[in-house]
């Protein structure tokens, strides 16, 4: 359904947008509503059980079934008689007794709204789409993974380049596309494609170049090493497509490359699992003690750790003091074993700034940029210390520039720049990107109730509120006040206010 684009009567409703439009005005519809409204106009006709509506509206939220009556109730106020019903202007959502409900007027699904194309940056910009992996062994993938990652690591240090983050690449994992649609969606030109295979002690990765613009191969190579010289292939991939796209090598610092291929698998299997729930938290938690264990001096599997510490089992309530002192203790201990790594540098930059040591933080981060100006995450993590620093607009530029780099982001980023259009008073704007399905499930929500009761719509910041509370029940407003790296207390307070209106306890 996500992305889905249906039209009924006088309504266009997108679902994937989080908006409902009568003859082309908005219509202040609120996010359950709009969940159940697109799981029956996905359906017309059909009779949609209670349990399967409230499961559409409150995923794996155990609620009172006088929850969807209320909802029902208000989708009807809104949408008004319909015209064009069965019953030619009755409701278009008719109640089933006993069993659940079903929309009854008609429907046309229209195609997906065409995202805006992003304008090409002023230097070659490349994307690397995730190796595949053709070896006949599942366990491989993160092998073939790990490789696409670290190409992309290796070319966005390249200050000459514009180069897609991770996330964005990997959101084309197993799809079929064409190649000049991938670069459309992600405003570059060059698309670097490939395939890995690892079997008996050696690898053999082929890897071609493509101009995305005309469908033109500008470079392609096929690599059978022994598996000792893995990264050494690399670093020859690199340098090849920036001499191809450059006209000339330019060699970054070198980075530190592990000594053991397992403690490698190891973090290439970490890293999809940082985003995610407590439990999988865990998980990459064991993943990256073994790592440490087998290769102590792989920088690493310490930065990641230095964050599943901060956030791994307390996503929203804040770290406690203990698990602070341990990640600022190993992000310290990753930059000391390569200084040379943005992404270690910008997690100890933020993790400095909530010690309140913010000459060090400020210098950190911009080393990282310096290091690698493509480290959107670094972007993504300077705009949250800018905004509680009173440096709104400057905030939500970097943001906006995480997100070009970055178009297709982990739910933080959605988390940061909601906050930030907060910060800059733009409400509606924080309440769209805050209902966005991807950052919905985060500790997001204490931010959407504020813009929400800052809006004057109290009724949903308060349900906002309730939900928030369900899973953060320990939440205060002024313990969180007090962890938060504010450096500006005009910034502090507005945040205070809208909390203190949505509800929030104190």
């Amino acid at each position: 359904m996500q992305g889905s684009r249906f039209a009924f009567g006088p309504f266009v409703l997108d679902s994937g947008a989080g908006t409902l439009l009568r003859n082309d005005v908005p219509v202040a519809v609120g996010y359950r509503g709009l969940k159940l409204l697109a799981a029956l106009v996905g359906r017309p006709g059909e009779i949609l059980g209670k349990a399967e509506l409230m499961d559409a509206a409150w995923p794996g939220i155990a609620v009172e079934e006088g929850n969807l009556t209320v909802q029902i109730a208000q989708l009807r106020k809104l949408l008004g008689p319909a015209g064009d019903g069965s019953d030619g202007g009755g409701e278009w959502i008719s109640t089933v007794p006993r069993v659940g409900y079903r929309f009854t007027g008609s429907v046309e699904q229209l195609g997906d709204a065409k995202r805006r194309p992003l304008p090409l940056p002023g230097k070659p910009s490349i994307a690397v789409l995730p190796f595949v992996n053709v070896s006949n062994d599942p366990e491989q993938e993160s092998f073939a993974d790990g490789i696409t990652e670290d190409l992309i690591t290796d070319l966005s240090r390249i200050s000459g380049l514009f180069v897609i983050a991770r996330n964005s690449a990997f959101a084309y994992k197993g799809r079929a596309m064409d190649v000049r649609a991938i670069a459309e969606d992600l405003g570059v030109r060059y698309l670097l494609e490939g395939s890995a295979r690892r079997a008996a002690g050696r690898v053999r990765i082929n890897a071609q170049l493509v101009d995305a613009a005309s469908g033109d191969h500008l470079w392609a190579e096929r690599f059978d090493r022994g598996m000792d010289d893995i990264f050494a292939v690399q670093d020859e991939v690199t340098g090849k497509i920036v001499e191809a796209l450059l006209g000339r090598l330019r060699a970054p610092p070198p980075r530190n490359r592990p000594k053991n291929l397992e403690a490698y698998d190891l973090c290439v299997r970490a890293r999809k699992l940082m985003d995610d729930s407590p439990q999988m938290a865990r998980e990459a938690h064991l993943m990256l003690t073994r790592a440490v264990s087998l290769d102590p001096e792989y920088a690493e599997p310490y930065r990641w750790l230095a964050m599943n510490h901060w956030m791994g089992w307390v996503h929203s309530g804040g770290p406690t003091e203990s698990s602070r002192g341990v990640a600022l203790e190993l992000a310290r201990k990753a930059v000391a074993i390569d200084p040379n790594d943005a992404g270690c540098r910008w997690v100890l930059a933020y993790l400095l700034a909530y010690e309140r040591s913010f000459a060090e933080a400020d210098a950190e981060f911009a080393k990282a940029i310096e290091l690698d100006p493509n480290e959107a995450d670094a972007w993504a993590a300077l705009s949250d210390i800018a905004v509680l620093a009173g440096r709104v607009e400057e905030g939500l530029e970097h943001i906006r520039k995480a997100f070009r780099l970055n178009p297709f982001p982990a739910s933080w980023y959605y988390l940061t720049l909601g906050a930030a259009q907060y910060a800059a008073g733009e409400y509606e704007a924080a309440v769209e990107t805050l209902r966005r399905d991807e950052t919905y499930r985060t500790s997001s929500r204490r931010f959407l109730a504020a813009s929400l009761a800052q809006l004057g719509r109290l009724d949903e910041a308060r349900a906002e509120v309730e939900l928030f509370l369900v899973g953060n029940p320990h939440f205060t407003t002024r313990h969180w006040a007090t962890m938060e790296p504010f450096r500006d207390a005009a910034v502090l307070e507005h945040f205070v206010d809208g909390f203190r209106k949505a509800g929030l306890p104190e």
